[in-house]
């Protein structure tokens, strides 16, 4: 499977609803999930769905939340997320249905019983004729409702449930969860065969302490949002991505700068290929290669040194991906 490109954060997207309210109610095969990360295991399940859309001759709709559930279920327990709210409507928009469906998740739909969720989710407003899933797909007040318990319900309220086995590559059955892992351990490759895609970061470029200027090196320093997994503290090649679409190679430092006593969590990146001011920016970082572990130095010059190393093995590493 090819890799599948990131999609940018222009102007919203028509096909990316919040809410059931303002959505037609129209004949629908509807796929329904968290979906974090979007990963090759979620796009096995709805392209399944736009699949059937298409030979039923009705609309293919992604139901997706607003936030985790575990933030309203169990605050403070919910897991890093690998994308925010807004890249993850649109990553699902870019795999091809109709709609996307973006339903708060709040106090009040966790308590709806297993039959309401199906009836307010659905059937009234989508008139839900195939509803496609992953095969460990659970609803309703205290998950109590499963593949079997949508298949059994389905029939009386006209639609048909598939649930789609989970994809595996080797002995690893595909998940956000395993994912979540590659990316704070630092295995960025692993995560980036699982995704079908690198793993990026979405932010604004901040102000930092400007020292890579001095040493060289100038750097982007991405603002992350909290809840967003960023890899293990080390130092990766990727691609940087602007507003504008453009792609320029770095290497992304993820560290608190131990040579010069730093303490922060940061997320600087040395853009290649350019030099433009990109201070306030609203931009994303892939991450391809893991290149080293983070260290800590005693003579600046050797710091600097080992930074010439590493910008030129990133230009290797991303000039074979790009060259295959």
């Amino acid at each position: 499977m090819a890799e599948q490109a990131l999609p940018p954060l222009g102007r919203p997207d028509p096909r990316v609803f919040h809410g059931l309210g303002g959505v037609d109610r129209d004949p629908s095969v509807v796929c329904i999930g968290f979906f974090d990360g979007v990963h090759r295991g979620h796009q096995t399940i709805i392209r399944r769905a736009v699949r059937r859309g298409a030979e039923l001759g009705v609309r293919s709709v992604v139901v997706t939340f607003d936030r985790h559930p575990l933030e309203v279920v169990n605050p403070g327990s919910m897991p890093k997320l690998l994308m925010t709210p807004a890249r993850r409507a649109r990553s699902l928009a870019a795999q091809g249905p109709d709609l996307v469906v973006v339903v708060p998740f709040d106090d009040e739909l966790r308590h709806w019983s297993a039959d309401e969720f199906v009836d307010r989710v659905l059937v009234s407003p989508l008139q839900a004729r195939e509803v496609v899933v992953g095969a460990n797909f659970r609803y309703g007040h205290k998950a109590a409702g499963d593949v079997a318990t949508l298949a059994d319900v389905g029939p009386a309220k006209g639609f048909t449930a598939v649930g789609v086995t989970l994809l595996a590559l080797g002995d690893v059955v595909l998940s956000s969860t395993e994912i979540r892992a590659a990316v704070e351990a630092g295995q960025v490759e692993d995560a980036r065969r699982m995704l079908g895609r690198p793993h990026f970061v979405d932010g604004v470029v901040v102000r930092g302490d400007q020292r890579g200027a001095g040493l060289g090196f100038p750097t982007a320093n991405l603002q992350v949002d909290p809840r967003i997994a960023v890899p293990a503290r080390g130092v990766y090649a990727g691609l940087f991505h602007p507003p504008d679409g453009a792609t320029v190679p770095a290497v992304t430092s993820v560290g608190i700068n131990p040579t010069f006593g730093g303490s922060e969590l940061r997320v600087e990146a040395h853009l290649l290929d350019t030099d433009a001011d990109l201070y306030g920016v609203a931009a994303a970082l892939d991450f391809r290669h893991h290149l080293r572990e983070e260290r800590t130095y005693t003579v600046v010059d050797d710091l600097v040194a080992q930074m010439h190393l590493d910008r030129n093995q990133a230009r290797r590493l991303l000039t074979v991906d790009r060259h295959g």
